[in-house]
């Protein structure tokens, strides 16, 4: 059976988030890639006697789109480190369809800012609609309940207490969050959004 394989990601030194909380929130994502492989195989294997099996095939099924998003969400909030801050080129093709979509781009980042501080644990995440041509911000509590369908993640904040608790403290998340920003490599944004709305081709 096919495994799901954990990426490296080339991370500098960052504004406030330290390289030991890094380091521990990447064991984290492993950790969604070696459950991901266990489930699969728990399941071909309890799948051999199906009736049987039924109650805990429904309940582990269920766990893997926990463990599967954990593994994409953390890619794509890993990659936007990648290669040290840049920032939003004023031509760009995904400025100008923020702008088009919240009337500015400050406009547009105080509102997912604000979507950031939501209470309790979770994502904030800037989405592309395909269906509607679109972007579309969303606040997604849990990593299986609640992403949207079909929509494609541009931006993904991770406000789950281990991405910041080390560094901030439980009272530090919009300190966290502007450091955030301030470590975006735009550029992984811009691919994500030329690949999802076809502007790259």
């Amino acid at each position: 059976m096919k495994k799901f394989q954990e990426k490296k990601f080339n991370i500098p030194a960052l504004k406030g988030i330290s390289a030991k909380n890094i380091e521990e929130h990447l064991k984290l994502y492993a950790g969604y890639v070696k459950n991901a492989n266990l489930i699969l195989d728990h399941i071909a294997e309890l799948s051999k006697d199906a009736e049987k099996n039924a109650y805990e095939l429904n309940e582990i099924q269920r766990r893997f789109s926990f463990e599967y998003n954990g593994i994409r969400n953390h890619e794509c909030y890993f990659s936007h480190f990648e290669g040290g801050p840049k920032a939003l080129a004023a031509s760009s093709v995904l400025k100008t369809a923020i702008e088009a979509e919240w009337g500015s781009f400050d406009a547009w980042l105080a509102r997912f800012k604000a979507i950031g501080m939501t209470r309790g644990l979770g994502w904030a995440i800037l989405y592309y609609d395909a269906h509607d041509d679109r972007l579309v911000n969303a606040w997604v509590d849990e990593q299986h309940l609640g992403q949207l369908n079909s929509a494609a993640p541009i931006l993904m904040l991770d406000m789950w207490e281990h991405s910041y608790v080390a560094d901030y403290q439980p009272s530090g998340r919009k300190n966290y969050l502007e450091d955030f920003f301030a470590n975006l490599n735009w550029q992984t944004m811009e691919e994500n959004f030329a690949a999802a709305s076809g502007t790259g081709k």
